[in-house]
């Protein structure tokens, strides 16, 4: 499929310079053709430019960031090469950077961190430029970013619509060129949502992946970070930078590379195209146009030499129970941290009740019951290798559909927009979404590659493969920010 036929009417950004994809603008910098000071500045000036209306980031690093982009200038300039040395990158404000506050998208005065998150470390251990801290809405419940503490974060493609979430600043600076590539975090879809609502590639790596230290899991097992960017390449790149564990952490998967699966043969592979949901409180059903793009991704796979079969996990009704005293329980501990709980939103707290009281034996009991779902899920593996799904049943809501509506009408609006993507959270198995295409309203849509345990090369392999025909990244929103 051509660029053209993803999207028709979208056009290639103009008018403001865009960031460069990560591995042109390391080759950029390697060459001595730009300086990181250069590039940083290039991307303060563009998240300025676009706060007031994208409204993308939670802080920003503008002084600090320029002094460190100075320092790779001069290691760069005496020979010195590492994997991001001199780029600026964005991290989510659910991660610790030294020196400043974590904030995890919810109001009040925070305490500036004392030290780098393991995976920020890890990026400034290849060089990169931490330029600032993306928004996220309150505790990465929603895929909606927005909140009391800083308004609304706009979808690049159209400002009336989210980007989704939790991990929505990070996908909407990427998405608008902001910046080449940042870190999100995945519970329920994090990252894989707003990579479907903004044309991105983005990656929720295996469990224990890339470390989520000073936490030596993450809700208890469901939340992993992983990257956002427009390429697969991109992605895989700050991927490999981003992994590696920490003494201490709970999950610590043997070491696989992902950028070597870049522009590798996966040979001709099974494929169950699955439009099932998994059972959730309340009927959902899949939009037509995202039932057409993910039919798309269906048809290139065929193109590719894949055979591609319509088939279902089997999930069976039980399966929800292994997520909410797992995500709930991950609720109240973090409100627990907060300098001034009293000021989330009553939502939030309502759900930090509900998981204060899910702490104890239903907590066990979801932990104990996992092993039996990677049996009975993982059978889906006997007679595949790669499952292709939905990311989500809806194309990008409007950006304040869950302003002022209760607990009941949220929990009901999160369900019939995205059922898909937490089972795998569940699991902590990895997953990928691919930009598949756009609706009639020119919104983006996504489509999911999901594996068995440790399977990111493999389907980083699939997602190029796909990316070679279908050329996503060469189409860009219209700047209207």
């Amino acid at each position: 499929m051509s660029t053209e036929q993803l999207g028709s009417e979208q056009q290639r950004g103009e008018g403001r310079e865009l960031a460069p994809g990560l591995a042109e603008q390391v080759k950029a910098l390697a060459s001595g053709a730009a300086t990181s000071v250069e590039a940083t500045r290039a991307a303060l000036d563009r998240i300025e430019a676009s706060q007031p209306t994208l409204n993308a980031f939670k802080l920003v690093r503008r002084g600090k960031a320029l002094a460190e982009a100075a320092e790779a200038d001069r290691r760069l300039a005496a020979g010195e090469r590492l994997p991001l040395l001199g780029v600026p990158i964005a991290v989510k404000d659910d991660v610790d950077v030294a020196g400043e506050p974590t904030a995890f998208g919810c109001p009040g005065d925070f305490p500036p961190a004392a030290r780098d998150a393991e995976v920020v470390r890890r990026l400034r251990a290849a060089g990169a430029v931490i330029v600032g801290k993306t928004n996220s809405p309150e505790l990465g419940q929603w895929p909606f970013t927005g909140g009391a503490a800083f308004g609304w974060t706009r979808n690049p493609w159209n400002g009336d619509h989210t980007p989704g979430g939790s991990s929505g600043g990070a996908a909407a600076a990427v998405s608008a060129g902001v910046v080449s590539a940042a870190i999100g975090s995945d519970g329920a879809g994090s990252v894989r949502i707003p990579a479907a609502w903004t044309n991105l590639v983005g990656i929720k790596p295996q469990r224990g992946r890339i470390s989520t230290w000073p936490a030596a899991e993450a809700f208890h097992g469901l939340t992993v970070n992983g990257p956002l960017a427009r390429t697969v390449a991109d992605a895989a790149l700050l991927l490999d930078v981003a992994s590696g564990p920490h003494q201490g952490d709970l999950h610590t998967p043997a070491p696989v590379s992902v950028s070597d699966a870049v522009g590798r043969d996966p040979g001709s592979l099974r494929i169950a195209l699955s439009l099932r949901s998994p059972f959730t409180p309340v009927p959902t059903s899949l939009h037509p146009e995202v039932r057409r793009g993910v039919y798309r991704i269906a048809d290139a796979l065929r193109g590719l030499g894949h055979r591609v079969v319509v088939d279902d996990p089997d999930y069976g009704i039980a399966f929800g129970l292994g997520f909410l005293p797992r995500s709930l329980a991950g609720v109240d501990d973090w409100m627990r941290k907060l300098p001034d709980p009293s000021l989330v939103d009553s939502r939030t707290k309502s759900n930090a009740r509900t998981g204060r009281k899910l702490h104890g034996l239903p907590l066990r009991g979801a932990r104990a019951a996992e092993r039996r779902m990677h049996r009975r899920v993982g059978a889906i593996f006997d007679k595949y290798d790669v499952v292709l799904a939905p990311t989500t049943a809806t194309p990008p809501p409007r950006v304040d559909a869950m302003d002022g509506i209760s607990a009941w009408d949220t929990d009901k609006l999160i369900t019939a927009t995205c059922p898909y993507a937490w089972p795998w959270n569940v699991l902590g198995w990895p997953s990928v979404n691919v930009p598949a295409g756009f609706t009639s309203d020119n919104l983006p849509i996504g489509a999911q590659l999901m594996g068995h345990e440790g399977a990111e090369p493999l389907l980083v392999s699939v997602a190029a493969q796909l990316e070679s025909v279908l050329r996503w990244d060469q189409v860009r929103p219209e700047q209207w920010w």
